[in-house]
């Protein structure tokens, strides 16, 4: 579904990613692991159109995304919900919602059908459809920023760090609602630097050090792999 071979971005003299080569199959969910600063935000961008690759092909669907536009790469299905939630906190949580359906709008039967669907994922968030964003707490801002990339209507859905800042039973919610999103039909990249809860849903994953990629592996593997649990997990 995406594969990446030799991938690089740079900004300016900066290197942030070198010669990245991974690829997520359809269905799976795959678990981007690695510190702040490793280079997985930027990885997303790549992906996502917000950054050019200095070298290096992006396919997705055999399409090649490298120099379109993010609106026509959303539009083709990927979508990403940024870290830090990016979310318009003076406007509605409706509003929000419905700014990921922009690239949709024509399609409004298809957007009630999507938005009854989003609401049934996070039913407490029809309760506040009216309520601005910015007065939710920090895990019902988490769930309007993933409903709005839901909107988008993703086949693969790229999510980046969606636990941080959350209580760990928010976490610990967040994370069943990830497995929902993907058991439903929807491919998930999952960057996050809580190893142990993000790997316990995932099929495989990817580990980042400095804009490399330096280990993969399916989930037993790298729940079994004494460096991984070393450096993300603990003993």
């Amino acid at each position: 579904m995406l594969q990446l071979n030799h991938v690089d971005v740079c900004y300016g003299s900066f290197k942030a990613l070198t010669d990245i080569s991974m690829s997520v199959d359809t269905g799976e969910l795959v678990v981007l692991l690695g510190a702040n600063g490793a280079g997985k935000t930027s990885l997303f961008n790549a992906i996502s159109g917000l950054v050019k690759p200095a070298a290096g092909d992006i396919l997705f669907e055999d399409k090649q995304l490298n120099g379109m536009k993010a609106s026509a790469i959303v539009s083709n299905g990927v979508v990403q919900c940024a870290e830090g939630r990016k979310l318009f906190p003076e406007m509605s949580v409706m509003q929000n919602l419905m700014m990921g359906a922009y690239v949709h709008r024509r399609d409004r039967q298809g957007n009630r059908k999507r938005l009854n669907e989003v609401l049934e994922l996070f039913p407490i968030l029809g309760d506040k459809a009216n309520e601005s964003a910015g007065s939710l707490s920090g895990g019902q801002q988490q769930m309007v920023a993933i409903g709005r990339a839901m909107m988008s209507r993703p086949r693969l859905l790229m999510l980046d760090e969606p636990s941080l800042g959350l209580a760990p039973l928010v976490v610990k919610q967040m994370f069943e609602t990830i497995r929902q999103i993907n058991s439903l039909g929807t491919t998930v990249l999952l960057a996050e630097q809580n190893a142990f809860a993000a790997l316990k849903i995932a099929n495989r994953a990817y580990v980042m050090e400095n804009g490399h990629l330096v280990m993969e592996g399916d989930r037993e593997a790298m729940l079994g792999n004494e460096q991984v649990r070393k450096a993300y997990i603990g003993a």
